[in-house]
């Protein structure tokens, strides 16, 4: 993060009578918070500024927070939570299985968004310090360097994963032949209570599986264990980088 300190937020809602006195009150909380009224505006402080963490109404004019949450998971490596006046499933299955990190919906208490906030940033701080600065991953050809988040196939094509793919990957990686059922993904993964959707586990699965299996119906690399949940049936090996 920028500041162990105070961490960097970006609150973006077009609601000027929740976002202001929530800056405020999130300042009175350690944390520095740049405030931004539509997705064009953060779009642009984005280009100026790194963040640590974005809070993101979803229902915005112009466009709305899933999009922007979209073009983040696909750019930057950056935790996400959105800010949703919706109470109905869809909307919060939907933000999950495009890379959103969290969910409050409004009205929301204030010390939850806190704990939410410190709790995602301590997944995202673990994530980052946890691999040796020249360690990687290989498996079946593939290699992810977990410092980079770098995921690269046997030819070294460079494969684009969002933020929870990745941390989802590393859940397999760090658990071969293991089964994970949904309950401990989406512990290790969203950090989520375990009465959340089995969907969005399934769906980032699917998702990850485009990625890396060589028919993504027939997986053979994430295999489904019907009843239990889901296990990498590969052997795993930690390598050291070369230093360049």
């Amino acid at each position: 993060m920028n500041d162990i300190a105070r961490p960097h937020l970006l609150l973006v809602d077009d609601e000027a009578a929740l976002r202001e006195p929530l800056a405020d009150y999130l300042s009175r909380q350690g944390f520095d918070v740049v405030q931004s009224s539509s997705a064009a505006e953060a779009r642009s402080r984005l280009r100026e500024t790194r963040f640590d963490l974005v809070l993101l109404d979803i229902m915005m004019p112009g466009e709305d927070g899933l999009s922007l949450c979209r073009h983040l998971v696909e750019t930057q490596e950056l935790p996400v939570i959105f800010l949703t006046a919706r109470g109905e499933a869809t909307d919060r299955i939907v933000g999950l299985e495009i890379g959103a990190d969290d969910y409050v919906v409004k009205p929301f208490e204030p010390r939850e968004l806190v704990a939410r906030i410190r709790s995602v940033l301590r997944r995202a701080a673990r994530s980052a310090a946890a691999p040796a600065e020249n360690e990687a991953f290989m498996f079946e050809g593939w290699q992810l360097d977990p410092l980079r988040r770098r995921l690269t196939d046997a030819e070294g094509a460079v494969i684009a994963i969002s933020s929870v793919e990745f941390r989802l990957l590393m859940a397999f990686l760090e658990h071969p032949r293991q089964v994970l059922n949904r309950d401990r993904l989406l512990d290790m993964v969203q950090g989520r209570e375990a009465h959340l959707f089995d969907r969005a586990v399934d769906n980032q699965v699917s998702r990850l599986r485009r990625k890396i299996e060589v028919d993504s119906r027939n997986p053979q690399l994430i295999q489904t264990v019907w009843g239990g949940g889901y296990m990498l049936a590969a052997d795993v090996q930690r390598v050291l980088l070369d230093a360049g």
